[in-house]
C-alpha cells in the first residue's frame, strides 16, 4: 500500500495549521507526525531566536538574524509573521504555496498571532489549538522544561491566559493529554485513513 494517501482517501489537501500556547508540547506532537506520516510536509520557519544546542538549522528552524529577517519581510517573502519575547518567527511563503499546488498535505505550527494572519491571507487553512489538559498543567510544563530563563519564564506564564483565551478563535480543538493520541488525531485532521475526528465542544 502506498504511503501518500489516494485523492479519494485524503479529505483535505489544504494548509493545516498547529498552534497553542508555550509549553504545550507542540513540538512532541509535530515529532510523531512526521515520524509516522512521511508524507505530510512541514513547513520550517525562520526566526532570530537564538538556537538551543539539540537544534538542527535547516530542520527545526531557519535561523536568521534581526536585519536578515527584515529583508525577508520587506521582499514579500514571508506568509506570516510575529514578534514573541524579543524574538522574531514566520512562515517562508514560496514553499508553502508550492506544495499546495501540488496538491501535498501541509502543516504550519506557528504561534498565535501568525495563525491569526494566515486566517487573513488564507480563509481556506484549517486552523487547529493544541490545549493541555489542564491550565495547571500547562504552567507546570513551561517552569519544568528547562529551555528558557526566568525573565522568558515568567513572560510565558503572564502570556499563558491571553494564549489559552484564543481558542474559540481556532476550527478544531486537539488536546495534548498524551502526545501519542494528540499525534494521531492530528494526522486524521491532515486527511490520513484514519477515520474522521470532531472538534471539541
Amino acid at each position: 500500500m502506498d504511503d501518500f494517501p489516494t485523492d479519494s482517501e485524503n479529505r483535505a489537501v489544504r494548509l493545516t495549521v498547529l498552534s497553542g500556547p508555550s509549553g504545550v508540547g507542540k513540538d512532541s506532537v509535530i515529532e510523531l507526525v512526521r515520524a509516522r506520516s512521511p508524507w505530510v510536509w512541514l513547513s520550517v520557519s525562520v526566526t532570530t531566536r537564538r538556537k538551543r544546542d539539540y537544534e538542527v538549522d535547516g530542520v527545526h528552524y531557519h535561523f536568521v538574524d534581526r536585519s536578515g529577517f527584515e529583508r525577508l519581510v520587506d521582499g514579500g517573502q514571508l506568509l506570516e509573521w510575529a514578534e514573541f519575547a524579543g524574538n522574531l518567527y514566520g512562515t517562508p511563503r514560496g514553499p508553502v504555496e508550492a506544495r499546495l499546488a501540488n496538491g501535498t498535505p501541509a502543516l504550519l505550527k506557528i504561534d498565535i498571532q501568525g495563525a491569526r494572519q494566515v486566517r487573513s491571507t488564507m480563509p481556506d487553512a484549517q486552523l487547529v489549538f493544541l490545549a493541555p489538559p489542564s491550565v495547571a498543567e500547562l504552567k507546570r510544563r513551561l517552569v519544568g522544561r528547562g529551555t528558557d530563563d526566568e525573565e522568558t519564564i515568567i513572560r510565558r506564564l503572564k502570556h499563558a491566559d491571553e494564549e489559552l483565551a484564543s481558542e474559540a478563535e481556532f476550527d478544531v480543538t486537539v488536546v495534548n493529554d498524551f502526545v501519542e493520541r494528540a499525534a494521531e488525531e492530528l494526522v486524521g485532521l491532515l486527511g490520513s485513513r484514519l477515520a474522521p475526528v470532531r472538534a471539541r465542544l
